[in-house]
Formats: structure tokens, sequence, C-alpha cells
């Protein structure tokens, strides 16, 4: 694959970048000031993928509002716009300069359309502007092979679950168009940002300088660029792709076979984690046939000395998940057919059933952290149930505090229920409804679900705060007539398992 010639990296003037950031800032190009412009419906249907509305909306802008509106065809919705309408847009940054910074390139036509996407993006706190390069919905043909991603599923999942607990250095490895750092700036003080695509190096200090921001860019593999040093918090979303080591395009192939990248990432993270550092990473593992996944996760583990929390998300057969990859690319279908058969035949040959799609997080124990290596494995897939910060920070705590609790205290400490919904399952019978199952949920919570019976849904109806648990066992093993040590015996275990999911924690 060959790539056309570029004299320069894209937004290599920053005196560029700084009068394009002020263009910008000025017509109001942020989340809100889009979706302003579309209004609510069109702008509704533009995330569904549906462009015509926001297309019609752009046409009809009011003249103070027409250089948002050429950023916005521009930018988001792939359009050609004539060159004084463009110049009018971007006063300060000029149309010669943003097509020498390849922003923009001239059409045969000779009107202007982006080369670049440039996006804003926000946190709910703040608006940015993120650089990347055009997907491959808004280009002609494949992208190119050190194309730079810029928002996807992923990256905002990622960001999603990130701890956000104020720490002193922060790396991101394999930083691409620089949106995990991004989000780190708010609670980082240094950043580190790495990645082996100087194009993505370049579009990601672009990114950094139109944000007012700055970060430690540099370029190697792994953590290469890093040797020697530790970090707070490491957040990585790797060019994690199953393959067969082929590097067709950079943003998701590795150069290694199988899922050897992610591998080699779990097993070296440890030793760039400082004590009670956190580390998030996205990856994707092999299921081979009648193999379980937690199998294959845990051996990467095994000899990390971190605690783990491992959640798988997807679980992709080989035809969906090559589909995924090959359409992402935007290949001719000729091409990708005959890329993905190559792909499906080594699957075939390598017995792999199934490719799992994840987080990975790790916690470094602290000099105070004398437990073993606690490696928690387990599948949620509901799209409500998707790992956020508080609770990843939850989980990891929780686990301390199910280490540190021996039974005699939990039987003396005063526990409460957290909100949660009691969900039944009931078949009809000669005497109506009968339950045949139970569960108590914890809305939003992942994995936040514990089934129970009689006696320890009464047992959790009873956890209020008010008297310690031992006192509760005892007045349930009474109304049973049931002896209160062999209750106690059998309820630790829910309890714990509640306390670990969320479910109940101490009151005190």
């Amino acid at each position: 694959m060959t790539e056309p010639p570029e004299p320069s990296a894209p937004l290599h003037d920053a005196a560029v970048v700084d009068s394009l950031g002020a263009d910008l800032r000025t017509a109001g190009y942020t989340t809100d000031g889009v979706t302003g412009l579309l209004g609510a419906d069109a702008d509704a249907a533009f995330a569904r993928g549906v462009w015509w509305p926001a297309l019609r909306a752009t046409d009809r802008a009011p003249r103070d509002r027409e250089a948002l509106a050429v950023m916005v065809r521009l930018f988001l919705l792939g359009a050609d716009e004539p060159r004084a309408r463009v110049h009018t847009a971007f006063p300060g940054a000029g149309v010669d300069a943003l097509v020498a910074n390849g922003v923009l390139a001239t059409t045969a036509a000779g009107t202007l359309r982006a080369a670049l996407d440039i996006r804003p993006h926000g946190d709910g706190q703040r608006d940015f502007v993120v650089v990347s390069d055009l997907d491959s919905a808004l280009r002609d043909g494949a992208v190119r092979r050190d194309h730079v991603l810029g928002i996807g599923g992923a990256s905002i999942s990622l960001a999603r679950a990130v701890v956000r607990d104020p720490v002193g250095r922060a790396l991101d490895l394999g930083t691409g168009c620089g949106i995990q750092a991004l989000h780190l700036d708010a609670h980082c003080t240094d950043i580190v940002a790495t990645d082996t695509n100087e194009r993505a190096l370049a579009l990601a200090a672009a990114t950094a300088r139109l944000n007012g921001m700055s970060w430690d860019l540099r370029c190697g593999s792994l953590f290469e660029p890093v040797a020697g040093e530790r970090f707070d918090l490491i957040v990585s979303n790797p060019p994690f792709v199953v393959g067969a080591g082929a590097r067709d395009y950079i943003y998701r192939d590795s150069g290694v076979v199988g899922d050897g990248l992610c591998a080699n990432l779990i097993g070296q993270v440890g030793a760039h984690l400082e004590p009670g550092g956190t580390a998030h990473i996205m990856a994707n593992w092999i299921v081979r046939e009648g193999d379980d996944w937690r199998e294959r996760v845990s051996g990467w583990l095994a000899h990390t000395g971190l605690h783990a929390w491992v959640v798988q998300r997807e679980l992709a057969d080989p035809v969906s998940y090559v589909s995924l990859w090959t359409s992402d690319a935007g290949e001719p279908p000729e091409q990708a057919a005959r890329r993905g058969g190559e792909w499906l035949d080594w699957f075939a040959a390598e017995r792999i059933a199934a490719i799992g799609m994840g987080m990975i997080t790790l916690r470094a124990p602290r000099a105070d952290d004398q437990r073993p290596p606690e490696h928690i494995l387990e599948e949620i897939t509901a799209a409500d149930e998707a790992l956020t910060g508080p609770e990843v920070a939850a989980f990891f705590a929780r686990r301390e505090y199910l280490y540190r609790t021996t039974d005699e205290h939990l039987l003396a400490a005063r526990l409460s229920t957290a909100p949660v919904f009691l969900e039944e399952q009931s078949l009809p019978g000669p005497d109506g409804w009968q339950v045949v199952g139970a569960a108590v949920r914890r809305p939003g919570g992942p994995g936040a679900v514990l089934g129970v019976d009689e006696v320890s849904r009464a047992l959790l109806a009873g956890c209020r705060g008010e008297v310690p648990l031992g006192t509760l066992i005892e007045l349930l093993a009474a109304h049973h007539a049931v002896d209160a040590g062999a209750l106690a015996t059998a309820a630790l275990p829910v309890i714990r398992e509640a306390i670990g999911r969320g479910i109940v924690y101490q009151a005190d």
C-alpha cells in the first residue's frame, strides 16, 4: 500500500493552530453550539447517522451563524464549500495556510473540503476540540496506513471507565489523536503520551495546543519510550486487533501475532506502576474451541503481582469480528473480501472460535496492602452496566474491605442495603403464580446482581444500618426456628458477595 507524498506533518505550524483555534472559538464551534445550530431533532438524527436534516439546517443558518455552519458542513458533514465562504469562516487562519497545513484540500472544481476531522467534544463540564483523520464515511477509498482514529466507541468507553482521582504522573500509551490525554489533563499533573505513529503524534500535538494543554509526546512501541519510569495512572487503547501479524493499518494492527500485544502489555505494565497506581487497558483476546476465555486472560495476569478486574463486554464470532474491521477501514468490496477471507482462514487454522473484547483494570498494591494478588474475571454485557470511573474505584475499595474485615467484625458491623430492585421470576401453577427464582439488582452497577432465597432477601431487607448483622441473623434464626450459628455460616458468604457487588455496605 502506497501513500500520497506529504511534505510535512499536518498542522505543523503552531501559529496556524493558534489562529485556527481562535476562529473555532469565535464561531462557537462547541458541542452546545453545534446542537443549537442544528436543532434538537436534526442533531439527534445526525447522531443516528442520518445527515440530511443537518445539511438542511446548516443551509438555513442565519448570517450570524454562517461561520459555524461552514465549519459543521466541512468537518462533520463532509461537504464541499466555496472558497469565499470558507475564507469568511476562517479569517484568522486563512484558507491558504489551512491548505498548506493539511486541514483543508482543494477539489477539482475549485471548492474546498476537509482533509482532517476536527470536531467538538465535551465531558459534561468542559468543551474540547479533537483533531483526527477523516473516517471512511467521509473519504473516498480506504483510509491511510497511518490513519489516526478519532472519537470512537472504544475510546469513549475507556474514558468513562478511568478513575478520575487527582494524581501526579499519567501515561497514555497509544494516544492516537490524544482523546485519553485530553481527559487526563483535568486531574493529572504531568501527562506522557506515546504512539508508534508519527502522524498520530502530530495530530495529538494539535489537539493539545487547540485546547491549551501541554503533553510530553514520545514515539515508540509499548513501554520503550518510558523505560525505567513509573506512573500513578496508565491508560491504553492499543492496536489490539487479533490477526496473523500483518500491519496493514497502524491504528488497529500491532504487527504481533494473535493477541500477543495485549499479553505483552499486561506483562509489562506492573513495572511502570507506582504503588497504589491503576492501569486501564482496552483489550481483545482469543477464545479457542472448547476453551474458557478466563483461562487465557488469567495466564496473562498470573505473574504480574497486580490486583485485576477483567470485564468481557462482547464475544464476537470470527465473521462478525472480521467484518467490523474490514468495513472500518473503508476498503473496496473486492479488497475487503480478499483480506477478510485470508483473515478467516487464519482464524480457522488457529481454531479460534471467538474473540473476547473488554476492559482490563489493574491495581498495584500499596506498601501496606499485603493481600495476595486478586483476579476477578467476569462477563458483563448489558448496555446499562458499562464501567465507570466511580464504579471501578468502588470495586477495588470493596475488595480491600472484604479482605481486611473478618467474619467476627462483619457480624458486629451495621450494614445498609443500597437502593436495589427485587426481581422475581414466576411460573403459573395450580395455585396461581409460583416464584421460582429471585434476585436483587443495583441499577447501573456493573455485575451488581445477586440471587436470593427467602432468608437472604429478608436479611438484605433488614440491613438498614440500625443493628449489627449478627443481631439480624439471630432474629431471623429465631423466626425460622434454626440454629443462629448455622445460619450465620450460611449467610456470611452471601453478605460478602453482596458487599463485593455494592449491594450492601457498612453504614458507619
